[in-house]
């Protein structure tokens, strides 16, 4: 018995000690949020945002939040990117039936 026990020990601490010789050569992940791209801000809302992504609030009804909430659950996908997926569908229908969105005139 004692050499059994001895010998899990010996294994356990050339694991270990195998492994921290190769620990240096391996990238951790990161922890946290991924770091945004060095681009030009131009707006507060962009601040801590993914490159062409902005920070916006809206007011909306409760019951379509909690089906979005729930369509994000069960599809085990953000909810930003079913809101994503909305605001492109709303669009494309749009640009279909009316043609290319034009901007908004600078005064």
């Amino acid at each position: 018995m004692r050499n059994l026990s001895h010998k899990k020990i010996t294994e356990k601490i050339f694991t270990r000690g195998l492994n921290s010789l190769f620990e240096d050569l391996i990238e951790k992940p990161k922890k946290g949020r991924p770091r945004t791209t060095n681009r030009v801000i131009t707006k507060s809302s962009q601040e801590d945002t993914k490159e062409k992504e902005t920070r916006a609030t809206f007011l909306v009804n409760e019951e379509l939040l909690d089906k979005l909430k729930a369509i994000a659950y069960w599809d085990r996908l953000l909810i930003k990117d079913v809101v994503d997926r909305a605001l492109q569908d709303v669009v494309t229908k749009y640009e279909r039936k009316n043609g290319n969105i034009k901007p908004i005139p600078t005064e």
